[in-house]
């Protein structure tokens, strides 16, 4: 038997039978329902509108796949930074599959695989969202890297009690559902993705994250799957077009309040002030989105008005497109990506840096690195490690 010790509209603190205080979650939708009154309305208003302009943006860009690509790197990485990663967007935009530079790369390469591989059978008819679905995306988020250590039960829900915060559960900041309340609660929480109520579809993405987060189904990676959750349901429900809004932009810059947030839902059950927090976000993100793709826009204008005006040729606009694709490269790859010898290939380069389009980073002539400087500049905006 265990005691109540608190209750509040999202869910009851009970104390375990070893002595600790886990937390029971309410189901959803929460009871009274959330309350859209006010300035909470209105920014909602902002926060569909604010998608909107993504969706938009999306739907004149020429090639919208190449900055999309790079958008979920960026949310990758930034998702992983929240969790401690410590790398930078040029490792993650200069690493593959068979060239994974550190263990923390490796995990944002996890990350954006597991991103694609949801996205990808979200389109199936007969895959919908769904706890497999999400077991299945653990599975390839939590693939142990080379060198990093093994995660324990990858796409498996976790059979013991975890914990958040602190060094052992004795000193823990929160204690999720033990396992026998844990499968009730993401039954519940299943069946909420199919509910079409009364709610908005940003306000149940809101509360389908913090119920997530809460239930910590995972002995790891519950932090960036519940991320990942949140651009699978908008996309899945057919508010956001294209995976470019990148949240955890918002959520890194302010960490602790994101943590804060939950927090207070589980011990107040004020869940408009989450709701809040997480539609200020949406729209925060939105705004940089369009602002971002608005300038990388100018750049590939001005850069090809630099190549015309030096007689670059086709190479040469040819090598801009694939940058936008490959920001990081060896004049190799440039070799073989456009067909053209390697002497050629080595031109191209050559007058590239001439034009301060790409810039050395490696040091010496052998196997030299070279970046897209200032489109990576644009993109690594927010992701810098100083500001963790």
């Amino acid at each position: 038997m265990s005691q109540l010790t608190t209750m509040s509209r999202s869910g009851t603190f009970q104390k375990t039978l070893i002595g600790y205080q886990a937390f029971y979650p309410a189901d959803l939708p929460p009871d009274p329902p959330v309350g859209l009154d006010g300035d909470l309305a209105l920014l909602l208003s902002q926060a569909d509108r604010a998608l909107g302009a993504i969706n938009t943006i999306t739907s004149v860009l020429p090639n919208p796949e190449l900055l999309v690509a790079m958008f979920v790197r960026k949310e990758a990485l930034l998702s992983s930074q929240i969790e401690g990663t410590q790398s930078s967007l040029v490792e993650v935009l200069g690493a593959d599959e068979e060239n994974i530079p550190t263990v923390d790369v490796g995990e944002v390469v996890n990350y954006v695989k597991a991103m694609r591989h949801g996205l990808e059978r979200l389109q199936q008819d007969d895959f919908p969202m769904s706890l497999r679905l999400l077991r299945e995306i653990h599975g390839v988020l939590m693939q142990q890297v080379r060198g990093g250590r093994p995660t324990l039960t990858p796409g498996e829900f976790r059979t013991g009690q975890n914990w958040i915060g602190g060094t052992n559960i004795g000193n823990a900041r929160f204690i999720p559902p033990p396992v026998d309340a844990m499968h009730p609660a993401l039954g519940n929480l299943e069946k909420y993705l199919y509910v079409e109520d009364d709610l908005p579809v940003l306000v149940q993405c809101a509360l389908i994250h913090y119920q997530f987060e809460t239930i910590h189904p995972f002995n790891d990676g519950n932090g960036r799957l519940g991320r990942l959750l949140i651009t699978f349901f908008l996309v899945w429900r057919g508010v956001l077009d294209e995976p470019m809004l990148y949240l955890s932009a918002y959520l890194k810059t302010y960490q602790q309040e994101y943590y804060d947030r939950l927090m207070q839902v589980r011990n107040t059950g004020h869940f408009e002030a989450w709701v809040r927090f997480f539609l200020e976000g949406i729209v925060s993100v939105s705004q940089q989105v369009v602002s971002t793709t608005k300038r990388l826009q100018l750049l590939d204008r001005d850069h090809t008005d630099r190549l015309l005006d030096a007689n670059s040729g086709q190479e040469g606009i040819r090598l801009l497109h694939y940058l936008r694709q490959q920001p990081v490269v060896h004049v190799k790859e440039i070799s073989q990506a456009l067909e053209i010898s390697y002497n050629k290939a080595n031109g191209l380069v050559a007058q590239f840096e001439t034009l301060g389009i790409l810039a050395q980073t490696s040091h010496g002539r052998r196997n030299r690195r070279f970046t897209y400087r200032d489109y990576i500049g644009i993109l690594a905006e927010g992701t810098e490690l100083t500001s963790l």
